[in-house]
């Protein structure tokens, strides 16, 4: 998938050790719930060969290069959990916020996706601009794990329900299709 200024493609195993150093970043993996800290390319390297069954994820690029990664895991009822983590050196450009989207757009339009949910630690305050630019509506606190932090920790959750346009519009894309 192509953005403005990024491409989303699948990852591949050769991307394991740009991922270990930029999600291995502390500001980076205390900010997620799956990245370890310390974070080695072995780490890495096993989570790219071994992804989730149903798990959408892809690497997205910059100027030919990984910036971070985006995806989402479907729950097999229709909605989506949707994560994405950028490199330090990449943050403030609103890279997240476009690679979101595009993912986004593909989840609802394309995957079947009716319903997308979001988390983010209560001190990711990045991360809430980009639920509230991305259209998400808050549902409330909970707690998530963060594997960085070795602790449970307050999160805020949202959800965005696939917009009506995007309902119609993949009907009509099936319906033509037979």
């Amino acid at each position: 998938m192509k953005t403005a200024r990024l491409t989303l493609r699948p990852l591949n195993t050769a991307d394991a050790s740009r991922i270990a150093v930029l999600g291995g970043d502390w500001d980076v993996a205390r900010m997620t719930g799956r990245i370890p800290y310390p974070y080695t390319a072995e780490q890495a390297l096993h989570w790219v060969s071994d992804l989730a069954e149903g798990e959408v994820v892809f690497g997205i690029e910059h100027a030919g290069s990984l910036i971070g990664i985006c995806g989402f895991s479907p729950d097999g009822n229709g909605s989506a959990e949707i994560g994405y983590w950028i490199g330090r050196p990449f943050w403030g450009q609103g890279f997240a916020t476009e690679a979101s989207q595009a993912l986004m757009s593909y989840g609802f339009n394309k995957a079947g996706v009716k319903r997308f949910t979001c988390c983010h630690f209560t001190d990711n305050t990045q991360s809430a601009r980009v639920a509230r630019k991305l259209g998400f509506r808050s549902l409330g606190p909970c707690t998530g794990w963060s594997e960085a932090r070795n602790a449970h920790l307050p999160t805020q959750t949202y959800e965005r329900h696939r917009p009506w346009t995007s309902a119609l519009k993949s009907t009509a894309m099936k319906a033509l299709a037979s």
